[in-house]
Parts: structure tokens; sequence; C-alpha cells
């Protein structure tokens, strides 16, 4: 089963389908959710308005959670196949202050308690344990009409229609099925991060190498930072964080890169060479990715025949937790189908309600670390969160001894 070449956009501009569960974004939290219900025997369509599954670039890496992740994919049979794309090292974490001095430097102790994997990889290995044509590629949502008893339909940008009975919003930040059961939508947080790469970094870029070492690197202040994370393949991935207004960032020519990293890196006059190399070197195109957050604890009421997961019902800004949750949902949602046979709307009840429950409390951990990474006392209070955590930890498991 492999739908990775599968490239079925429908191209009549008056066809319509109809499938009994329609899943509008082929991101992780869809393609669980997808995968969960095919390890049930309950067939779903999954649109996505991507062309293809390698139209464009998927991240950077992800740390795996026991408690939400790592269980998604449990769920979805695929234990075996996430531990084959384990990055090995990279949870090495190492906190420098602007000056690069080494503050917190942790080496990865083989526990893989919270294994990075690439975004990518996690995503091929969803699509390779679906059907073919589970996914439909190249079909842009345009607009969605209720057609009443809980049925919707779907119109995409090359004309045709889609009809379903149970209509699931994963994507995203912008979701076009969000309106249909909230009028919430992104606020700025007032923060960006800027994205760059290296490449073949132990030969070409060996400072800037040896500042990130083996896993991550946090190099944070008040009101902006370098982090920085060591991928496969001698590979740096640069998250730049500023927390300037929209207007300073729109100001920026991002279509001229030798330009934009300049810019971007004079926000850093007087930090470590090694450091601001992770800016002035990179070897792609700076991406600009304004952090929006939906109201803490963002919910709504019961709408017949529609739901949403991940950050299309919950975005906040990043923590390492936003694909494991919505992972986790399209788990919890799949199971919740499972378990109501004949009966979507008790489905959605239950799943929402556990939902609602299980994420309230992350918008507040989310919002805690942003200002550890950029508030007033940043770096020291990152470095003070990571001991206390790895203390934390330390206690737990001699508890389970």
């Amino acid at each position: 089963m492999n739908t990775t070449t599968t490239t079925t956009a429908t191209t009549a501009t008056n066809t319509n389908t109809t499938a009994p569960i329609t899943i509008v974004g082929a991101g992780l939290g869809g393609l669980v959710l997808a995968r969960v219900l095919h390890v049930h025997g309950i067939p779903a369509t999954v649109y996505e308005a991507d062309p293809s599954p390698d139209s464009r670039a998927q991240g950077g890496q992800l740390d795996m959670h026991e408690a939400d992740g790592q269980a998604a994919l449990a769920a979805a049979g695929l234990t075996e196949e996430f531990r084959a794309i384990i990055h090995e090292g990279a949870e090495a974490l190492r906190v420098l202050d602007q000056h690069g001095e080494v503050l917190l430097d942790e080496p990865d102790d083989g526990s893989a308690r919270r294994p990075e994997v690439l975004r990518g990889d996690l995503r091929r290995i969803l699509l390779d344990s679906l059907p073919e044509g589970t996914v439909r590629w190249g079909h842009k949502i345009t607009g969605v009409r209720p057609l009443g008893d809980g049925r919707h339909e779907l119109a995409f940008a090359d004309g045709s229609t889609a009809t379903t009975g149970l209509l699931v919003g994963a994507d995203g930040a912008w979701s076009k099925v969000r309106p249909l059961v909230s009028d919430a939508t992104p606020a700025y947080t007032g923060t960006t991060f800027v994205e760059t790469y290296l490449y073949d970094v132990d030969e070409r870029h060996a400072a800037a190498a040896g500042a990130v070492s083996t896993g991550a690197l946090l190099a944070p202040s008040p009101g902006k930072g370098i982090n920085a994370h060591r991928e496969a393949g001698g590979i740096i991935h640069t998250y730049v964080q500023l927390t300037r207004p929209a207007a300073w960032f729109a100001d920026i020519d991002f279509a001229d890169a030798d330009a934009a990293k300049a810019r971007i890196a004079a926000e850093f006059e007087g930090w470590a060479p090694e450091l601001t190399a992770l800016i002035t070197d990179g070897e792609s195109a700076p991406v600009a990715r304004m952090i929006h957050t939906l109201p803490d604890g963002h919910r709504w009421d019961r709408v017949p025949g529609v739901t949403l997961l991940g950050d299309a019902a919950h975005l906040m800004p990043p923590s390492g937790d936003g694909a494991n949750l919505a992972m986790f949902d399209g788990a919890e949602l799949g199971r919740a189908i499972a378990a109501h046979p004949g009966d979507v709307e008790a489905a959605l009840a239950a799943y929402e309600a556990a939902m609602f429950a299980r994420t309230s409390g992350f918008y507040e951990d989310a919002r805690e670390i942003l200002d550890l990474c950029l508030g007033d006392r940043a770096p020291y209070s990152l470095v003070d969160f990571f001991t206390g955590a790895r203390e934390t930890e330390t206690a737990y498991d001699a508890a389970r001894t």
C-alpha cells in the first residue's frame, strides 16, 4: 500500500463525488486519523491542496512524546516503522548565551523518551500505510456548504465538488473548515520565526557546527534568539526568533535572500560569530513564519457532521507539543468513530469533550515556553526550566525502579 505516487486530482469541472468520511488536509493529524480508521476497517478520503507529496518541504525535526505522538503511532500500528526513522543522538541539548558561552550541555542519553524524527519521514510512513487513492492530491478547497442532516459539500479550485457525511478539518491554522463551527480567527503573537538551512556543515561551516554539536542549540535572550537543530546528512536547520511587529517584517524583502539575512543578522550585532553565522551563512532563502494563536481554550458547540483536529482546533505558539497533539487528536477521533458504529454524533461528542479537556492547559504551557525563551530572564530562565525538568524526570525514573 502506497499513496506517495498517487496524484489523482479531479479535472472535470462538474464532477461530484460522495464519501462517508472526508478529511481535509494531509498533514500528520489528518493522516493518523485516516490510518486509524483504516486499521478499524473504516474507509476515508483525504483531500490535500498540494499537488503531490513532494511538492514542498515538510519542515524540520519533531520530538515524539510518549503520551501522545508515540501513542498515536501505536494506535496506527506504526511503531516499528517509526523506530526505523529515529535520528539517533538528536536528543542532545545545548543552551548558550549570546557570547557563545555554554550554559547547559546535555548529551543524548540514549533513553529515546522523546526521539527526534524528520516531519517528512513521519509523513511518508503514514502515507505508505494507507490504501492507494486515499489521498486526493491537488484538491484546494474554495468553499464548504452545509447541506443539512450533517452533510456538507466541498468545492475545489478545479471546479469539482464532493459531498460528505462526516467532515474533519485537519487543515491547519487557516482552516477552511473551522468557520463551520467557530468564528475564532488566529491572532499574531508578536513573535516571528525566520528559518534557514546550512548544508555539509562539518566541512563548510565548522564553527557553527561546533556550536550546535549533535542535537539542538538554543541561544535565547530577551526579545530575540537563535535556535538550531542538527538533522541527518550534515544539515543544520536554524530558527531565528524575533519579537517584532508584523509591519517590521513586512518591510523586509525576503525575495532578496542576502538582504533579508543581513537585515535579520543586524538584530544580533555583537553576538558570537559562530551564532550569527547560522543566519548569515544560510544556504536557503530565509522564510518568515509569523506565530499565531487561537484564543486560549478554544472550543465550540457541537455542530452536526463536522469537527476539527490539530492546529485547526487548537493553534498555539510552538512548544514542542503541536504535532504530537494533532496526531493524538487523529488517533482519538478514529477510535471514537470505531467505538460508535452508526452513530457519528455520539463519536464526535465524545471526541470533542475529551479533546477540549486534554488541550486546554497546553495554551498556558506554550505561552510559558515562549516567555522562557524570549522573556526578560532569558537565557537563564530556560536553563532553570530544563534543569528542573531533568530533576523531575530523574525522580520519576527512580520511583519506577
